[in-house]
């Protein structure tokens, strides 16, 4: 019996949670679909850039991270509710 090698190596790229915020190693090839963050559980749509976040994260106050996130964490929770994910 022979055992098939997979030769390829998974190729992995990093996105913020919009839930909680944790970085996260997402496969590439999972772009597009929805995942789940392993951290708080919150799902959302692999996507290769965060629409509305800016890259320099560290520049905004912890306050306005946190209301951001808040904002982000509802809009998430809102449309897994109509997907049927939720509640």
């Amino acid at each position: 019996m022979s055992k098939t090698m997979n030769t390829t190596r998974d190729v992995f790229y990093h996105q913020r949670c919009p839930v909680c915020g944790r970085l996260l190693q997402i496969r590439v090839n999972l772009l597009g679909q929805r995942v789940y963050c392993q951290h708080c559980g919150g799902g959302f749509v692999a996507l290769e850039a965060q629409a509305g976040i800016a890259a320099d994260a560290g520049a905004k106050s912890t306050f306005d991270r946190a209301d951001e996130l808040l904002e982000r964490a509802a809009l998430v929770l809102e449309q897994a509710a109509l997907d049927g994910d939720c509640c």
